[in-house]
């Protein structure tokens, strides 16, 4: 699941920075000088292998212009952290954030990197103590850390979920509260809050450990929330129209299709239009 090394791929990403963030992001770089619409997430949103992601589609659809800030792999603590990117949030006409799993995120157990967030950084020595016989040197990323840790002890893992949900909420809360401004919080998986994880390694680009109970609690945090669950096959499998080479083509088929992303645009684009216009539903499903 490793997706880094962006400068190797045939597709140029235009990498840029905004204010004084260290993060780099998708270019070409805007000019925040009209009305735009900002979009905060993980993969899917930055748009790996793809040349004209979903958050540029929706400019097209829309005609409002798109900032898209997402980072490849990122978890919450990308964005909670970096005030350069709450800067462009508190400038936008409406933020769109699409909601990321809460396994790339420090917590009580462990830490990530503060931009890299899918590497685990140390264990906490709580968790040393709830697992005396892991050598915690062996890991290098969060999905292999929790993954193994399941696999060793069920009972004890579910200490680690319990801490994992309760930072998730905590965590989303306090990020949604630095966003000035409308806010359009996006569900984008195969799987529904209802379908919670049971295969870590396996559920690819999903929301891990997230539920019903979880988005729930964000309520009075947003002014609108899109559940976007489009076909497992188009959520991964289908490399047509990517800009890859063939070493490529095995990440490149864990990701998001080319009709996902036109798929998703629209959705958005629709939610993005009603929210701007001050009307339609507060909360859909949508695909």
């Amino acid at each position: 699941m490793a997706y880094e090394n962006l400068s190797e791929s045939l597709l140029d990403y235009y990498p840029c920075r905004y204010g004084k963030s260290k993060l780099l992001f998708r270019g070409p770089k805007r000019k925040l000088d009209q009305p735009y619409v900002a979009y905060l997430g993980g993969t899917q949103t930055y748009g790996k292998f793809i040349e004209k992601p979903y958050s540029d589609i929706v400019e097209e659809l829309s005609g409002v212009m798109s900032v898209n800030l997402g980072c490849v792999n990122a978890g919450i603590d990308v964005y909670a952290h970096d005030q350069a990117v709450m800067d462009v949030c508190h400038n936008a006409e409406l933020t769109v954030v699409q909601v990321l799993g809460a396994q790339n995120m420090s917590n009580r157990f462990y830490s990530v990197h503060p931009r890299r967030n899918d590497r685990f950084v140390r264990a906490s020595t709580l968790l040393q103590t709830i697992y005396r016989e892991v050598d915690f040197t062996e890991f290098n990323f969060t999905r292999h850390l929790l993954t193994s840790l399941k696999t060793l002890s069920p009972d004890r893992f579910e200490i680690v979920r319990r801490e994992l949900k309760d930072a998730w909420v905590a965590r989303m809360k306090n990020l949604l509260s630095q966003i000035e401004g409308k806010k359009l919080l996006v569900w984008l998986s195969e799987f529904t809050p209802e379908d919670e994880e049971e295969n870590i390694e396996s559920q690819g680009d999903a929301p891990l450990f997230i539920d019903r109970e979880m988005i729930n609690a964000l309520d009075d945090q947003y002014d609108g929330y899109l559940e976007i669950v489009p076909p497992a096959d188009m959520m991964s499998g289908d490399t047509d129209g990517m800009v890859i080479s063939p070493m490529e083509e095995p990440t490149a088929s864990e990701l998001m299709s080319v009709t996902c992303h036109q798929e998703v645009a629209q959705v958005i684009s629709d939610a993005v239009s009603d929210l701007l216009q001050q009307k339609g539903p507060r909360n859909r499903r949508a695909l």
